[in-house]
C-alpha cells in the first residue's frame, strides 16, 4: 500500500472517530452552562430554551426548560407529553421566605381564582418544601421535574427535597410564572420559549 493512500485511509478512520464521538454541547447564560439535553425518569429531553432572570440591576437566577420536543408557544408547552424540567441556578443569595413569596407572586399572577382553588392543596405542599429549606446559596441547583404518572418532584443540589405533586395542572401553573401572560421577567420569557437571541 501507497503512503499516499494509507494517509487517505488513516485521515478517513479518525474523520470517522471524530464523527462519531459524542458532542456535549451547552448553553451559556451569564456563565452558567445548560446542557442541551437532560434525562428525567428515564426519558432524554432538549433544552427548550435558557435565560436570566434579573430584578431591578440584579442577576436573580438563570433558569433553563427542558422539553421532550422543542416548542415555542405557552398553550403547546403545556401540552407537550412526556417528562418536563425546569433547572434554576441561584446567582445571589435568596432567602427561602423571599424566593417563596415570589414564587407565589409569579403563580398568583399568571392563575384564575378557580384554577388557585383547585390547586391550593398542591401549593400548600410546595410551600412546605421552601419552608424545610433554609434558601438558595448562589450557586446552588433547583430542579423542579414532571415525572408523567407520578408528578412534581424537586431537588437541591442533586438531593430530593419536598414531597411529590401528583397534579400536572400545578406544573402547569408553575410553569407559566416564567412563560405565562403575566410572566415575572418579560426579557426571560422568550429566551424559553426558544426564540432567537
Amino acid at each position: 500500500m501507497s503512503i499516499t493512500r494509507r494517509t487517505l485511509i488513516q485521515a478517513a478512520a479518525a474523520a470517522l472517530m471524530l464523527s462519531a464521538a459524542p458532542v456535549f454541547a451547552s448553553t451559556d447564560v451569564a456563565g452558567v452552562k445548560f446542557e442541551e439535553t437532560a434525562t428525567v425518569a428515564g426519558q432524554q429531553l432538549k433544552l427548550n430554551g435558557a435565560g436570566l432572570r434579573t430584578k431591578v440591576i440584579f442577576k436573580v437566577y438563570a433558569l433553563g426548560l427542558y422539553l421532550s420536543e422543542k416548542k415555542t408557544t405557552m398553550a403547546d408547552i403545556l401540552a407537550v407529553p412526556g417528562a418536563r424540567r425546569i433547572q434554576i441556578v441561584s446567582m445571589r443569595d435568596l432567602s427561602s421566605e423571599d424566593f417563596g413569596k415570589a414564587f407565589m407572586d409569579g403563580l398568583n399572577a399568571n392563575t384564575d381564582q378557580a384554577e388557585r382553588t383547585k390547586i391550593l392543596p398542591q401549593t400548600k405542599t410546595f410551600g412546605e418544601m421552601f419552608a424545610a429549606i433554609p434558601g438558595l446559596k448562589k450557586g446552588d441547583v433547583l430542579l423542579v421535574d414532571w415525572v408523567p404518572g407520578v408528578g412534581t418532584q424537586c431537588q437541591l443540589n442533586g438531593k430530593k427535597i419536598g414531597e411529590t405533586v401528583p397534579d400536572v395542572a400545578f406544573y402547569n401553573a408553575i410553569t407559566r410564572i416564567w412563560i405565562g401572560d403575566k410572566a415575572v421577567d418579560s426579557s426571560l420569557k422568550p429566551k424559553l420559549l426558544g426564540e432567537v437571541k
